[in-house]
């Protein structure tokens, strides 16, 4: 499962960090961060990067939810708190970037709520 939740948050921070069409410079070092924190493999990493670079948006979203499916609900949830926390990174909340959690988060089955107070017991990305 651990490679489902590694990727699902990959095409979906990928996703997000794109939203408002600008790859801000904070928004990549928390991609960093996430990579380390989240302990993902270069691997992966480089598995995610050569899937993705040839991938329309949509896509990605399908590909993303298709890997959060695969994912406990506990796994869905850090997933969104961390996108949730990925949101504020740049010091602005773009409208498309909150449509895509909230869209995210229900095609995943997960109440809002609880990744909201999930986000407020997770440390700053950056």
């Amino acid at each position: 499962m651990i490679r489902n939740y590694q990727l699902g948050l990959l095409y979906l921070v990928k996703l997000l960090i794109d939203a408002d069409g600008i790859a801000d410079e904070k928004e990549l070092a928390a991609l960093r961060v996430i990579k380390e924190k989240e302990n993902i493999p270069d691997d992966i990493y480089r598995f995610f990067e050569n899937e993705v670079k040839d991938l329309k948006e949509r896509d990605v979203y399908d590909a993303g939810i298709a890997h959060i499916n695969q994912c406990t609900s506990h796994e869905k949830l850090s997933v969104f708190a961390l996108l949730y926390k990925l949101s504020e990174v740049d010091g602005r909340v773009h409208l498309k970037e909150i449509k895509l959690l909230l869209y995210s988060i229900k095609t995943a089955g997960i109440d809002f709520d609880d990744v909201v107070t999930r986000a407020k017991a997770t440390p700053a990305i950056v």
